[in-house]
């Protein structure tokens, strides 16, 4: 165990560290403030305090999706610095494989499930043909913000800067 000695108190970092991560768990479960503080014996106050200082992003959920991209890994990597809630990235070939893995029944359940699952966010960033954000906007309306990567169709794979990116996202997020 890792101890410190503050006066005349011994601090476990692990116990400290065991309640943290119980009243996040509690908290992402669903319970209010109130709730996870009373299951640890501590004011809510404190788990109010607690959140503020972990908070990376306050607001809206975001989700990112697009394809054809030549740089998909690059561009997951700027998204995952960014925390960014949902990412769906593809390439072509990716794309092609998605469409062709399974039965049109199950295909339809698939695309069915990403859009409902879509729903939850308040900002979803479509990368890709003009068609298909002038899709993405006829299903999630204001919601949407386009990056058109070409006129549809595109046949190949395309390079977004991830510059471009990382500027989008931290519009989105306020320049936070």
């Amino acid at each position: 165990m890792d101890f410190v000695r503050i006066g005349d108190k011994l601090i476990s970092r692990e116990k400290l560290f065991r309640a943290v991560d119980r009243i996040l768990t509690l908290r992402s479960a669903g319970l209010s403030q109130q709730e996870a503080a009373n299951q640890l014996g501590v004011d809510r106050t404190f788990v109010s305090r607690l959140e503020a200082l972990g908070e990376v992003r306050k607001g809206g959920r975001v989700a990112i999706i697009g394809f054809p991209l030549e740089n998909k890994l690059e561009l997951e990597q700027v998204c995952q610095k960014y925390g960014i809630d949902y990412v769906l990235l593809m390439t072509d070939q990716e794309r092609w494989q998605f469409v062709e893995s399974v039965n049109g029944l199950a295909l339809m359940n698939q695309l069915m499930e990403i859009i409902a699952s879509l729903h939850e966010f308040e900002v979803v960033v479509m990368i890709g043909s003009d068609m298909r954000i002038r899709l993405a906007e006829a299903i999630f309306g204001d919601a949407v913000i386009g990056v058109q990567l070409g006129e549809s169709p595109i046949k190949k794979d395309v390079y977004y800067s991830p510059d471009d990116l990382e500027e989008l996202i931290l519009s989105i997020k306020g320049g936070s």
